[in-house]
């Protein structure tokens, strides 16, 4: 009787996980139907308008994401103490100077020991060829729902996300997303 119930329960457990994939599956091409239908929704999805955020620069300037409409635009999250950022910023550095693209460099600011050693990183990295914003509080990072460093989103020039990564990404295949980008 007892081995009647496991093998009850196991099977009732892998159906159950199949209709999960399945279910998944058809919510992924709802969404994808969606985007070619110009949906409107806000998220963090392929093909959701990016949630808009606005933050200082190092300079003191203020940078709002939807000020990049009509550009494509890497949104990278990272910090000054993360091995994987510091290895991946010559290539964003690299990806800037020869492609059409514009780049937002989100330091997760709450993460570091002072905002001087951001000034003195972005000094050696030789970073002042695009905007470094400040997420002191951490709100942009807590809104995109970042979970490692670097995270980077890439917004295409109609202000939706088309793709997304966790973690450090070569200039070749920085490269490969963008040309998919409008």
């Amino acid at each position: 009787m007892k081995k009647l119930i496991l093998i009850v329960l196991v099977v009732g457990m892998f159906g159950w996980a199949i209709y999960e994939f399945v279910g998944s599956d058809d919510e992924g091409d709802d969404s994808a139907s969606d985007t070619e239908e110009s949906s409107d929704q806000v998220g963090l999805g392929k093909g959701d308008i990016a949630p808009d955020f606005e933050l200082k620069t190092l300079d003191g300037e203020t940078v709002r994401l939807s000020d990049y409409r009509g550009e494509r635009v890497f949104v990278n999250f990272w910090a000054t103490w993360c091995p994987p950022c510091r290895a991946e910023i010559p290539d964003l550095l690299k990806l800037y100077e020869n492609k059409d693209v514009e780049i937002l460099a989100v330091d997760l600011t709450n993460t570091e020991q002072s905002e001087e050693d951001v000034i003195e990183f972005t000094e050696d990295f030789e970073m002042n060829t695009f905007p470094v914003l400040m997420d002191v509080d951490a709100d942009v990072a807590v809104e995109y729902q970042v979970q490692a460093y670097p995270t980077t989103y890439m917004v295409d020039s109609n202000g939706r996300i088309q793709f997304s990564a966790m973690g450090a990404m070569n200039y070749d295949f920085m490269v490969q997303e963008l040309e998919k980008m409008e």
